[in-house]
């Protein structure tokens, strides 16, 4: 029958470049003053912003309280 084809070698969506996120300074006032709220001492506060030391533990994004 006429019209009838493989399917799937349509192309997809074409994949762009992601737009670059802007640099964030995490010492500015701003980002100062929300650390002191959420860090309790220097070694949270490091773990905090991406500076772990080795045999850290790894830390559970959204822990269930139940």
């Amino acid at each position: 029958m006429p019209g009838k084809g493989k399917r799937g070698k349509g192309r997809g969506k074409s994949r762009g470049k992601k737009p670059k996120k802007p640099e964030v300074d995490i010492l500015s006032p701003a980002a100062m003053l929300n650390l002191y709220y959420i860090a309790h001492n220097v070694a949270d506060c490091l773990q905090l912003r991406g500076f772990r030391w080795p045999g850290a533990p790894k830390s559970k994004k959204g822990k269930n309280k139940t």
